[in-house]
């Protein structure tokens, strides 16, 4: 199944929760249930956003877009994260009402079961959505996966919560939960938008792919070929590498493009989706990458 498959599978499990979820807070009137149907409507908007955004990364490479349009995963997994800021605002909200005005709770035995169905389905697809995730490097599917494992959590705390209040009799306890549930939202929030920033400011590789870059150089080092100035980043599910490789002066160009070619497909085959750029020098030429004077 595609990443998009995946993503559609999200929309649809995202309604079937709203509904789940929003029938339980109807027959119980508690407000943490409230806040996890709220999450809920954050879950459908991110994964319709996330369809969008992974539509938009998987274009070809055009005249205004010479890179590719990878880092449009990116963008869907900062919108997720300001949608469940913007949740946990009106969670907190709804539930500070509630401390004002406490109200019985109805039905919780209906409404319970309701949050554990829906909890099951998006820990399935969550762990399905995760494990595709790390396959194909996707940020947006992560984000989302991410973001339904804290809805998991979330409706466990809450299932918790109405269960001590069923057995105490504390009806502070439900808003005390729903704030609860809010506090976790806003951390996977910032958490989201953090990483989302971080890869638009074009972060390198991860530590093992760039043991298994330098691996591949280290096959081809010899006393007539040094390689300098690696250079490594990413975007999406794009990985890119920059380097200069020195050669004697006297060889021919043939021979040194033969060479760079040979390179150029060994770092391919060492690491899925690297686009790999080398420029050409001779032995004795020096090119001062990231000198300060560049960025004048």
């Amino acid at each position: 199944m595609q990443v998009s498959a995946y993503l559609k599978l999200s929309v649809a499990v995202a309604v079937a929760t709203i509904v789940l979820k929003t029938a339980a807070w109807w027959v119980t009137g508690s407000v943490s249930l409230l806040s996890d149907a709220l999450e809920s409507l954050v879950n459908l908007a991110g994964a319709v956003f996330a369809l969008l955004m992974v539509t938009i990364a998987a274009q070809p490479a055009d005249d205004d877009h010479p890179y590719g349009h990878h880092k449009a995963e990116y963008f869907s997994s900062g919108f997720e994260g300001v949608l469940i800021l913007a949740a946990a605002l009106a969670i907190i909200w709804a539930a500070v009402q509630r401390f004002w005005a406490p109200q019985p709770l109805e039905s919780l035995g209906w409404g319970l079961s309701l949050s554990i169905v829906s909890s099951a389905m998006n820990g399935a697809l969550a762990w399905a959505m995760l494990k595709k995730a790390r396959e194909h490097r996707s940020m947006a599917l992560e984000g989302d996966a991410r973001h339904l494992f804290t809805d998991v959590w979330t409706s466990a705390g809450v299932v918790l919560g109405l269960l001590a209040v069923s057995a105490t009799g504390w009806l502070w306890l439900d808003p005390l939960v729903a704030i609860a549930v809010a506090g976790n939202i806003v951390r996977e929030g910032i958490s989201l938008v953090r990483r989302s920033a971080d890869g638009l400011m074009d972060r390198a590789l991860e530590p093992q792919v760039l043991a298994d870059i330098e691996r591949t150089l280290e096959g081809f080092r010899h006393q007539a070929v040094r390689f300098d100035h690696v250079i490594t980043r990413r975007a999406g599910a794009r990985r890119f590498v920059d380097l200069h490789m020195h050669m004697p002066g006297s060889w021919s160009l043939a021979r040194a493009a033969a060479l760079r070619t040979s390179v150029e497909q060994a770092l391919m085959s060492a690491v899925p989706g690297l686009r790999a750029t080398i420029q050409l020098l001779p032995m004795d030429v020096e090119a001062h990458a990231g000198d300060a004077k560049d960025l004048i």
